[in-house]
């Protein structure tokens, strides 16, 4: 069974927003499709962003998540997500699995300074 309670940490790399995780195998994986513009919206708040901030994300709801993302649909080995709050949708490569056996119902998500 995977960690309850995930954290990564994305920067800014070539104008992209991206992470690394040497746990899994990961360096510089993009986020794409959507997801992007997310970020941009919660990460408005974090002074510094684009140098790196924590995400953190469960399947199951936490104290202080600020978004949830429900899934929607898969196509291309990944799986789409809709946020209500930002009236959007954005697409999560299979990268994902390294996190979730399958893909969650819902993501419940926290940006915070990385201190």
């Amino acid at each position: 069974m995977a960690n309850a309670m995930m954290v990564i940490h994305p920067y800014k790399h070539q104008g992209s927003w991206v992470f690394d995780d040497e746990r899994v195998g990961l360096v510089r994986e993009p986020f794409v499709m959507g997801v992007p513009a997310m970020i941009d919206a919660l990460a408005a708040m974090i002074p510094g962003a684009e140098n790196g901030f924590r995400l953190l994300f469960s399947a199951t709801p936490f104290p202080g998540f600020q978004e949830e993302l429900i899934w929607v649909r898969s196509e291309y080995e990944g799986n789409w997500y809709r946020s209500a709050k930002f009236n959007a949708e954005g697409w999560l490569c299979p990268a994902l699995f390294h996190y979730f056996d399958k893909a969650p119902e819902k993501i419940y998500v926290r940006f915070e300074s990385k201190q």
